[in-house]
């Protein structure tokens, strides 16, 4: 996962400066950031304290992981339905080149 350059108490004290009516672009040019990244940091964590920020980016990351097992045991579950079709087949295939069924006698 991408180590950003702020920490969680970092954003929510920038944050909290621009609630107490810091000026944004001042807030930018203090910290040394841009305000694309200021305005993206309040519309995800605008409102939450820091507790909160750290739960959120804790269940991205089992979120993330969770999505990585299904992937995985999804592939798993493919790879082991066509092996059991293969392995079918060869079960059910004629040996002697006739079709197996309808045998006549003669």
């Amino acid at each position: 996962m991408k180590n950003g350059r702020y920490g969680d108490a970092q954003i929510m004290a920038i944050l909290k400066q621009a609630e107490g009516g810091v000026p944004v672009s001042e807030l930018c040019r203090e910290h040394g950031m841009s305000s694309a990244s200021f305005y993206k940091w309040r519309a995800k964590f605008g409102g939450m304290d820091a507790s909160l920020i750290a739960e959120m980016k804790d269940m991205a990351e089992q979120n993330r992981r969770l999505k990585k097992m299904y992937a995985e045991m999804s592939m798993q579950n493919d790879l082991l339905k066509e092996v059991l079709e293969k392995s079918a087949k060869a079960v059910f295939a004629p040996r002697d080149g006739r079709e197996r069924g309808c045998a006549t006698r003669g």
